[in-house]
């Protein structure tokens, strides 16, 4: 099962029997609605205005849905099925079926992931002790109560164990706590990737990362050049790159304009078949490839956004039923933060040199990722996405006024 509190996968190797577990039908369905529930999550997020970078787990997501459903009864608990469109799956099957795709997501996998959800109550609260161990077994989660009223320590109780859970890494979750009457979710994750073949340390300079035509902003970037899975869609003037990480299990997906634009036109062609249009038309070929080095920290309170994907009940106070929660219905789901660390970072696999003399290597393709783009973690086994995201603005030191 998994360790207590905290995931940490930094595996190098294979288990070969985990390799070759098939998913049960339950969790292969799961699977493929959180990877539809990740499109319509950030694009639903892509319309708030003054969200920069973005950067979101689907399956930890699925995973905070199902400890609604859990805590819900009724047609609170049943929109939880809707938003992930499994309204035909029991809800033995429901539990099972995610904590198996999270298990394995998170158990064999060769990247760092750290991981640790907890479940914030008002002081009042007394969690029933089914619902405590069935979410301890199910989504691994916490249960903390909490005194509300004073703001400023919860705010400090809530960002001191975000950043203990990822390792200082995640230094807040957030600034301000609204509507502190109810049950509160908080996700915590950290997540560095470990490249198929790594980058060369020394291979790092800095650049300018243009945020706008106005303003650019200093980055260490990274370079490589290697045989890749590419693709260039001229029609819509964007590239497509498919970077392999640990031993091929997981990619990392860039899409990226041509040049400097708003990232609208990009998303409003970003759909689950449009990505899997554009995979299918990839060809390995040599791609010289210059990434920003660079860490993000972002944190979202994905509660308005899970309501207007349809989770509108355990979101209202006058609505909600999550009394398997307490044993009472005297409580509503009043924020669901969801924070992330990410590096993207040099280090992964050895590389083979003999590369370097391929006659395969010549006349690569450009892929400069000094401007906004969009990217997203694929689990190639499960086809699950583990996280979608847009870089827009990176930390950096402002370079100049103007191009």
């Amino acid at each position: 099962m998994w360790m207590t509190n905290v995931v940490a996968l930094c595996l190098l190797g294979l288990v070969s029997s985990a390799e070759d577990k098939k998913l049960s039908s339950h969790a292969t369905t799961l699977a493929d609605n959180s990877a539809n529930l990740a499109f319509s999550l950030y694009h639903n997020m892509a319309k708030e205005k003054g969200v920069e970078n973005i950067l979101i787990s689907p399956v930890v997501v699925a995973s905070s849905l199902g400890l609604v459903a859990l805590g819900g009864k009724a047609s609170t608990a049943s929109q939880v099925k809707t938003v992930l469109s499994a309204d035909k799956l029991k809800d033995e099957h429901l539990h099972a079926g995610l904590s198996e795709l999270l298990s394995e997501v998170w158990g064999t996998r060769n990247t760092t992931w750290k991981i640790n959800n907890r479940l914030y109550g008002p002081s009042s609260v007394s969690f029933a002790d089914d619902f405590v161990k069935s979410s301890k077994k199910h989504y691994n989660y916490d249960h903390t109560k909490i005194n509300f009223r004073d703001k400023r320590s919860t705010l400090n109780s809530i960002n001191e164990w975000g950043a203990k859970s990822t390792d200082g890494k995640l230094p807040e979750i957030t600034k301000d706590v609204q509507n502190a009457d109810g049950a509160m979710i908080v996700n915590a994750m950290f997540f560095k990737p470990h490249w198929h073949e790594k980058f060369h340390e020394k291979m790092v300079d800095n650049r300018g990362f243009l945020v706008t035509r106005s303003f650019t902003v200093s980055v260490p970037m990274m370079h490589r050049t290697g045989l890749y899975d590419f693709y260039e869609d001229t029609e819509n003037k964007l590239y497509v790159l498919n970077m392999p990480l640990g031993q091929k299990q997981t990619s990392m997906i860039y899409i990226m304009p041509y040049h400097l634009e708003p990232l609208e036109r990009l998303e409003k062609l970003l759909t689950r078949k449009q990505v899997d249009t554009w995979l299918s038309k990839m060809e390995n070929k040599a791609v010289a490839i210059s990434l920003p080095k660079i860490s993000l920290e972002v944190s979202h309170n994905l509660q308005k956004h899970l309501a207007d994907l349809g989770l509108t009940e355990a979101v209202d106070k006058t609505k909600a039923d999550l009394s398997n929660i307490s044993g009472k219905k005297d409580l509503y789901l009043s924020n669901v933060f969801h924070a992330s660390a990410f590096e993207f970072d040099v280090g992964g696999n050895p590389f083979d040199p003999s590369i370097f003399g391929n006659e395969k290597l010549r006349n690569p393709k450009l892929f400069y990722a000094d401007h906004p783009f969009i990217f997203l973690i694929k689990d190639n086994k499960t086809n699950s996405i583990l996280y979608i995201g847009r870089v827009v603005r990176p930390k950096g030191d402002k370079m100049r006024d103007e191009l």
